[in-house]
């Protein structure tokens, strides 16, 4: 028999994957929390129990995302031989998985407009862009690439693989132009050096 903590745990997550599944669905503004509430088996009391709000909710399960998206990430660099193809291979992984439809929804469309800009800027440092700084300073401690602000160059790069994964989820014809926007982001990382 589960106890309280468990039950709790698993009601949290389960309208946490219920929720996900809605929102990459029909959007955030088309979910309601009652509607999240029937899908996971649950009364509207308690979900607010565990989210008091659905904007509370939708934070949480883009937490979640980001930190998948960073798993997939860190675990395609990681297993690189050397630093720079770590930061290649871990630029490719994020755009791969980015281009998932239910990730691009959730983390890329609605993402900042739900949060706003600095929370959802908040929530990505803590994930891929925390990886792709981390990588572009072993690269400039280790002589790879000149130095520079790091910061910069992370948000650029950022902002550039986002806006790519963007443009893919808009694309008629998506494995053509991955491989492409793959080949453009090669290019781009290796002007770096």
């Amino acid at each position: 028999m589960a106890t309280k903590r468990e039950q709790r745990e698993q009601t949290s997550a389960a309208l946490r994957t219920t929720a996900r599944r809605l929102f990459a669905e029909h959007g955030y503004a088309h979910v309601g929390l009652e509607t999240i509430a029937q899908a996971a088996g649950v009364t509207k009391g308690a979900l607010y129990h565990h989210f008091s709000s659905k904007a509370v909710l939708f934070r949480q399960v883009l937490a979640d995302v980001q930190n998948e998206v960073g798993e997939q990430v860190q675990h395609a660099a990681e297993a690189q031989p050397d630093p720079w193809t770590y930061l290649v291979e871990g630029c490719r992984a994020f755009l791969t998985a980015s281009t998932h439809p239910d990730i691009q929804r959730i983390m890329l469309i609605d993402g900042p407009s739900v949060l706003g800009w600095n929370d959802w800027r908040a929530l990505d440092e803590q994930s891929s862009a925390r990886l792709l700084t981390e990588a572009l300073t072993t690269l400039i401690d280790a002589g790879t690439i000149p130095r520079q602000p790091v910061e910069p160059a992370a948000r650029l790069l950022s902002g550039a693989m986002n806006e790519a994964a963007l443009w893919l989820a808009q694309s008629g014809n998506t494995d053509a132009d991955r491989d492409a926007t793959m080949t453009a982001l090669t290019r781009m990382l290796t002007s770096l050096k």
